[in-house]
């Protein structure tokens, strides 16, 4: 799944344009790279997002569609 997809699945970004937005200014950072929005997640990746209060978390699971309430589920914050 592509990065900027996934971090709104996850809700960690509200909406995919910001996501992306945020990839192109090198705000998200992936193992300790700066990361484009093409960028496939996969399990176990660290991401690091760099807009307002920094916040870093590892990948447990990677889905398409998630509800509300299940999407912390696919993070945890390290």
């Amino acid at each position: 799944m592509r990065l900027d997809k996934f971090l709104k699945v996850s809700r960690l970004i509200k909406r995919r344009t910001v996501a992306n937005e945020a990839c192109d200014a090198e705000k998200v950072i992936v193992n300790g790279k700066a990361a484009r929005a093409s960028y496939e997640v996969k399990t176990g990746d660290i991401i690091e997002i760099l807009i307002g209060k920094p916040l870093k978390v590892r990948v447990i699971d990677v889905k398409e569609f998630t509800k509300k309430e299940d999407a912390a589920a696919l993070y945890e914050v390290v």
